[in-house]
């Protein structure tokens, strides 16, 4: 049936399907085929585009995979020292309180050595949007084990799996900041099928939505697959993760609003 489609069919506004954000520039993004990256830079990109606030909003991004990113949105970006993208991201907010700010952070930046930053921005309730990119590994140096790495998981410091009586147990900063009496919105979501990838949209946009309230810290988690570090195809890293990850990283709301 396909080769009796006119392409003038195929191009109608009303059958467009997907459209690139304008947010995103044309630059090919340097993640690994199947990594959750380019997605989750999607749907924020789209969100800042339907929300109309390309122009006030202000990025913040560390050492990391995300480190690029500032090649990817067509934004105010800045670059932080590694862990230290919360405390840029309270220097920008407080010295342009009208801006919407927000961080992107890997797991081995926010849990690792910027687990201090993360948790006193939250606890001061800092006015700002902070985005956790949760794969359990350290995707960009070579794959080696992560605070978020799960117990027996294999990396390449830990290739017998994660030992917890020898390094410790999996970190859940999520849960941790959700006690926080700074946060105000903290969710854990995933872009790995397309409902998922709708419900971190939606998240992003609330978060958004709330700094404008100036109550707290949003602080959105997303479990990510990395294909690469995990050694997996991404079909099969997306399996890995439904089967090991979300058990330990369930997803969903930690903290809403009362008042919203």
């Amino acid at each position: 049936m396909a080769e009796n489609i006119s392409p003038k069919t195929i191009i109608k506004p009303e059958n467009l399907v997907h459209k690139r954000s304008s947010v995103l520039t044309d630059n090919t993004m340097h993640y690994c085929p199947g990594c959750g990256h380019g997605t989750a830079h999607n749907v924020l990109a789209e969100v800042i585009e339907e929300m109309d606030i390309q122009q006030d909003t202000i990025g913040v991004t560390p050492v990391g995979c995300s480190v690029l990113m500032y090649n990817y949105m067509n934004l105010d970006m800045q670059e932080a020292a590694h862990g230290r993208a919360p405390a840029l991201a309270t220097a920008i907010k407080r010295l342009l309180p009208e801006k919407y700010v927000f961080t992107y952070q890997g797991d081995g930046d926010l849990a690792a050595i910027g687990t201090a930053e993360t948790i006193h921005s939250c606890n001061r309730g800092e006015n700002i949007l902070i985005i956790f990119i949760n794969n359990g590994i350290y995707g960009m140096t070579g794959g080696q084990m992560a605070p978020t790495t799960l117990e027996g998981m294999k990396s390449s410091t830990s290739p017998y799996g994660r030992d917890k009586q020898m390094m410790g147990n999996p970190l859940k900063m999520t849960d941790i900041v959700a006690t926080l009496p700074g946060t105000y919105y903290v969710t854990r979501q995933s872009v790995h099928k397309p409902a998922n990838v709708r419900k971190t949209k939606k998240a992003i946009r609330k978060a958004f939505e709330y700094q404008k309230l100036n109550k707290g810290t949003c602080f959105i988690e997303i479990v990510s697959n990395c294909p690469s570090g995990w050694k997996m195809t991404p079909v099969e890293s997306n399996k890995w993760m439904e089967e090991n990850m979300f058990p330990f990283y369930p997803l969903g709301d930690f903290k809403v609003p009362e008042d919203k």
